[in-house]
């Protein structure tokens, strides 16, 4: 029995049954001796007889890995190759070619292939090739999850803007950036002068209506490359990148003017004109008002509370 290193060790002591390969020939006879092969190997493996067959299959199911032959009759391996990572970018593709040369793998490698194996067959350096490539796909879902949950960690569960951890985070390295490359950027500190009043006359899911609006409307109403994110409670904040203060300023005028005119559903009640839905916002700059994170949200804070003390619905700028 071949003796194989640690490494390739691991791939064959632990299959996982829940990993699905198609195998994909025009030639049912090579179609049985992979399964077979596989199969044995602890693999839940299936069989389509041409490249129509596999597409079809690949749009209608969920593969890990595709073992497709190059050349069949309409439908090749390219195309195969093609959709399957179409569907699924993560899937992984091992191309069967009759024509090994530098070349031919090459090509397929540049199409996004794991890699090649050709006729006639080494059965051991299949199964080794398989193992490795479900792996490789195992190792890339588990990147994605973790990514998918750091991002999630990140937002606000209701209004599904930035959380204050995300807020925190961003704003950090936006300011790093800024400091490195001599950028600027500002901040706005926005706070709902009514929310008690909504929540007093129509209910606490009246509020959180209004806040998942409000959300919605900054983060409509700012660019791609801005950050809105709820600071907590009923305040939110919009990190301006690339932004100087009397530009922050303007903005920050459009979004209290374009929330005083829109008015909110909330809760299917409409906060008419006693109870419309305004907003004050406090303004500060790096590096005009602050020289870090703390003092720019410090400033801005500050630049709110004044904003407010003044009655509300408008704007007040950080003192430099």
């Amino acid at each position: 029995m071949k003796a194989y290193s640690p490494e390739q060790a691991s791939y064959y002591e632990w299959p996982d049954p829940q990993q699905r390969i198609l195998v994909v020939d025009d030639d049912e006879a090579v179609c049985l001796m992979l399964s077979r092969a596989l199969d044995g190997a602890g693999h839940n493996v299936e069989m389509a007889n041409s490249g129509h067959e596999a597409i079809d299959r690949l749009r209608n199911d969920s593969f890990d890995l595709v073992i497709t032959d190059l050349k069949m009759p309409a439908v090749g391996g390219v195309e195969v190759l093609g959709k399957a990572k179409e569907l699924d970018p993560l899937c992984e593709v091992i191309v069967i070619t009759g024509y090994a040369s530098v070349n031919s793998a090459v090509e397929v490698m540049k199409l996004g292939a794991y890699d090649y194996i050709s006729k006639p067959f080494n059965l051991e350096r299949i199964r080794f090739l398989v193992d490795r490539a479900l792996e490789k796909r195992r190792l890339l879902q588990a990147a994605a999850e973790r990514d998918s949950y750091k991002r999630l960690s990140q937002l606000d569960g209701m209004t599904e803007v930035h959380n204050r951890r995300g807020f925190d985070q961003l704003l950090s390295a936006e300011i790093s950036r800024c400091r490195r490359f001599g950028r600027q950027a500002s901040l706005l500190m926005i706070d709902l002068d009514d929310l008690k009043v909504i929540n007093d006359s129509h209910g606490h899911q009246a509020g959180d209506t209004v806040l998942v609006e409000v959300a919605s409307t900054l983060k409509r109403s700012v660019r791609n490359c801005d950050i809105v994110a709820r600071y907590g409670g009923d305040e939110f904040a919009v990190i301006l990148v690339e932004t100087s203060k009397m530009d922050a300023i303007t903005t920050a005028d459009r979004l209290r003017g374009l929330m005083a005119m829109s008015g909110h559903l909330s809760a299917g009640l409409y906060v008419g004109p006693k109870h419309a839905t305004t907003i004050s916002i406090g303004v500060s700059s790096y590096p005009t008002d602050a020289g870090d994170t703390d003092e720019l949200v410090s400033k801005a804070d500050r630049a709110l509370y004044a904003a407010k003390a003044s009655g509300g619905n408008c704007v007040q700028a950080a003192r430099p």
